[in-house]
């Protein structure tokens, strides 16, 4: 047994010694490289990587460059045969030698070995395990980071934007896992956006098909931002390496991508962004939509804000029949990015912009009125919401004036001049809309736009108002001082105020008193302009009058008399000189005279309110001029009325319950401000006393008229009126009259009787055209045709003519010579007639 036990032995021994060297054999014949490869990998892979056999297989791929890609090669079939056996181990290693061989060898013949390695990353990706995914990431950031020497033209990373995407948005069970898993995802998208942003060779990551899912993901992590922070722990707790989550790690790999973002890449970035908001309902909310486009908006290059802009315009335009909340929203993200892009550029098309923001209100004001995203189909099958319109609304004139407020002065006047001429007025050339629903449109459409118009004014200023505020606008603003309807006064009146403004004084002047000392308001100001001076020369009668005939409204209240004030007592600090103050003082005391005279038959109120806005203004003037004997008279009518008609006062009118009196046709002349006085006092001073005596009386146009017609008949018929002033009718003319001193006098005396006369007369045109029967009309019609008619013929008869006989005479048919007048084209005209 013994024997046969050592025998056993000796063969088992040889066995081995033959196997040995069968195998010391083989191995001596195996490739180099592949031996490097099989050395630094460890009996036991807990041990590591052996990083003497790592240098030296770093040292023979620097040596032999060409023997990179089958090193890369071996690497892959070792590392995916330890894959699939679970080995994971000598899958860490594998991965950490290829990771050193990367950073060290920088060749041309890397490029085969990235496609070994991608290959290798791409398998640990695809594992289920979050370790082997986590693996492979880190594997390709540090890849990313190296800057290659030679460009690849046949590289895809379309299944890398794939994979990292997914795992963005990883739905673990475990919440550690999940949050690593989703991290390692917005870290991989940051490796492919760095490698291939900037390297035109590369596969172009702006793409649509690479950003509807990169930007989508990074957004999906950054909308978890307040999960987060309601389950971590207090700041004070927290680690370094803990404050790092997922939303902040999104949020700086969005700015990098957008930070790299060219003129025409922009597009392609914003617009998933607008998806993914629309697919998650984010706008209704606004908060997640805002600061995505705050994010935006700091990171692009400035030049490239308008961009951002015109994309929001564009969307809002898309969802113009989704609700009034998703509007809103946009808007509201719209005016936040406004103020951003005021550093930066607007771009050329800022009409384009306000455009679309004023359609949008007339859309909506279209929805609440006929309960329709379809305008021509009342009663539609969503259901419509006034109040969320009502909100869109608002949300819209803000947005309005957030934008104007980025602009300079002169493209803010452009802006200011499109909106009012958006505003239906109701004139010749802009016929309204007819009926009680065209009716309400327009009053709606009205108030949105001057409160859009009030929203551009706020803080606009301006050194030459002139050049600012044209004809063309002042004419239709001045015209809607004239309307019906208060509120759209009122809103004017705001409007005015915002432009005279430049100094800040108007809160100063929200509401009427008497003050004793106004040194107390702390006043701001300046000498009046050159500028401001051509300005008042140029409208301030348009700008008077229009006052003065928005005083005598019935439905004024205690907001339009305030807004009158502070716009005469703001005329008087920025535009006024000598001339504008008398004729300020004038125009008060008219507003005084309306109220005392009453013919319009004004309320108890408005005329205790016109006294006590004299009262105001005066006390207001009068202090400023600085005239002892003009502050000694106003400051005795103000005491007197403080004793005997306190309801004449600010203090008793303009209170919560006003102070009134019904004996107001009684009131004695003491307590009245006089005008013989004034002009007295005044004219001492080196005032006009001459025009201070004169009596205010405004020119009454037809535009004024025309603001308060509402039907095109009556129109038409103001037309007629107009015409029927140079009738041909009016055959019997009077005779010339003398023009003396005497003449002169007697019209500017008569100035008020003629100005009766004249409303009268046109009063009574209008009548007949409006009340007087079709065939009458017709009849009147007919008869100036068939005169005008015969005046042409007239003029035919004498002009068309043949040519004169020799004589210069011609025979009538009884024999008799008749005279022949010369054809014009043979008369002789002295020299310097002609031209």
């Amino acid at each position: 047994m013994a024997c046969r036990r050592g025998l056993v032995e000796c063969t088992a021994a040889v066995d081995r010694h033959i196997c040995n060297g069968v195998c010391g054999c083989c191995g001596a014949l195996r490739p180099r490289y592949k031996r490097l490869v099989d050395n630094i990998f460890p009996e036991d892979p807990e041990d590591g990587l052996v990083k003497t056999n790592m240098e030296k297989l770093t040292f023979y791929a620097l040596s032999a460059p060409e023997k990179l890609d089958r090193i890369g090669s071996y690497l892959s079939e070792k590392l995916i045969r330890d894959v699939s056996r679970h080995r994971y181990g000598y899958v860490c290693i594998a991965m950490e030698a290829l990771d050193q061989l990367l950073m060290a060898c920088h060749c041309q013949s890397i490029n085969l070995f990235v496609e070994s390695f991608l290959k290798m990353v791409a398998k640990l990706l695809e594992s289920e395990k979050p370790d082997l995914q986590i693996l492979g990431t880190n594997s390709f950031v540090k890849f990313a980071n190296i800057e290659e020497d030679t460009p690849s033209y046949h590289r895809s990373y379309d299944f890398f934007v794939s994979r990292f995407s997914e795992m963005c948005h990883s739905s673990h069970d475990d919440l550690d896992i999940r949050t690593k898993i989703r991290m390692s995802g917005i870290k991989g998208l940051q490796g492919v956006v760095r490698k291939t942003v900037n390297d035109e060779l590369q596969a172009n990551i702006w793409d649509p098909q690479h950003m509807d899912k990169i930007v989508p993901s990074l957004l999906y992590n950054l909308q978890h931002t307040e999960e987060a922070e309601s389950r971590s722990p207090s700041p004070l707790q927290t680690t370094e390496k803990e404050k790092e989550n997922p939303a902040e790690l999104s949020e700086r790999c969005l700015r990098e991508l957008l930070g790299r973002a060219a003129y025409g890449n922009i597009k392609n970035a914003i617009k998933p962004v607008m998806i993914h908001l629309d697919n998650h309902s984010l706008w209704e909310p606004k908060t997640f939509a805002v600061r995505c486009f705050k994010i935006i908006m700091y990171s692009i290059q400035p030049q490239y804000s308008h961009l951002v802009i015109q994309q929001l315009l564009g969307h809002l335009d898309a969802n113009s029949k989704s609700a009034a909340s998703v509007r809103a929203g946009i808007v509201e993200v719209l005016s936040e990015a406004a103020v951003i892009a005021a550093s930066g550029s607007v771009g050329p098309t800022v009409l384009e912009v306000f455009n679309t923001l004023l359609r949008q209100l007339r859309l909506s004001i279209d929805y609440a009125l006929t309960g329709s995203y379809d305008c021509a189909i009342i009663g539609g099958t969503k259901i419509i919401k006034e109040h969320e319109e009502r909100m869109f609304q608002e949300a819209v004139i803000k947005t309005t004036g957030s934008f104007a407020s980025t602009l300079p002065t002169y493209q803010r006047s452009e802006v200011m001049l499109f909106i009012m001429s958006k505003v239906p007025l109701p004139s010749l050339h802009h016929p309204l809309d007819t009926g009680r629903a065209g009716e309400n449109r327009n009053r709606l459409t009205q108030i949105m736009l001057l409160k859009s118009l009030l929203q551009v004014s706020t803080g606009f200023q301006c050194s030459n108002m002139l050049t600012a505020l044209p004809s063309s606008f002042l004419d239709r603003l001045l015209s809607a001082t004239l309307m019906e309807d208060a509120e759209i006064r009122l809103f004017v009146l705001q409007i005015l105020i915002s432009f005279i403004d430049r100094h800040g004084n108007k809160h100063k002047f929200q509401t009427i008193s008497t003050i004793s000392d106004i040194s107390i308001l702390k006043l701001k100001v300046d000498k009046c302009s050159r500028q401001d001076t051509v300005f008042m020369k140029k409208h301030s009668q348009q700008l008077y009058r229009h006052m003065y005939l928005s005083c005598k409204e019935e439905s004024n209240n205690r907001a339009h008399y305030e807004a009158l004030y502070s716009l005469l007592a703001l005329t008087s600090i920025e535009l006024a000189n000598e001339e504008v103050v008398v004729d300020l003082i004038r125009l008060v005391l008219a507003m005084q005279e309306v109220a005392l005279v009453n013919e319009d038959n004004l309320p108890l109120y408005n005329r205790c309110a016109l006294y006590a806005l004299g009262a105001a203004y005066l006390n207001l003037i009068s202090q400023l001029t600085t005239v002892p004997a003009f502050c000694q008279h106003i400051h005795e009518v103000i005491e007197m009325r403080q004793k005997e008609a306190p309801y004449l006062l600010p203090e008793g009118v303009f209170a919560e319950k006003p102070r009134l009196s019904r004996n107001l046709d009684r009131l004695g002349p003491e307590i009245l401000f006089r005008q013989s006085k004034i002009s007295e006092v005044l004219g001492g001073s080196g005032y006009n006393s001459d025009k201070l005596s004169t009596p205010y009386v405004p020119q009454l146009t037809d535009e004024d008229r025309l603001s308060k017609r509402k039907s095109i008949g009556e129109t038409i018929s103001l037309q007629v009126e107009v015409e029927s002033r140079n009738s041909p009718e009016k055959e019997e003319r009077a005779p010339a009259e003398e023009i003396t001193y005497e003449t002169l006098k007697k019209a500017i005396v008569d100035s008020v009787a003629v100005e009766e006369q004249e409303r009268e007369r046109r009063r009574q045109v209008v009548e007949k055209f409006q009340k007087a029967p079709f065939e009458e009309i017709a009849a009147h019609c007919g008869a100036r045709a068939t005169l005008l008619q015969s005046k042409l013929n007239q003029i035919f008869e004498i002009t068309i003519r043949p040519p004169p006989s020799p004589s210069g005479t011609i025979t009538a048919a009884y024999g008799q010579p008749q005279s022949h007048s010369i054809p014009v084209y043979e008369m002789k005209f002295p020299d310097l007639c002609v031209y």
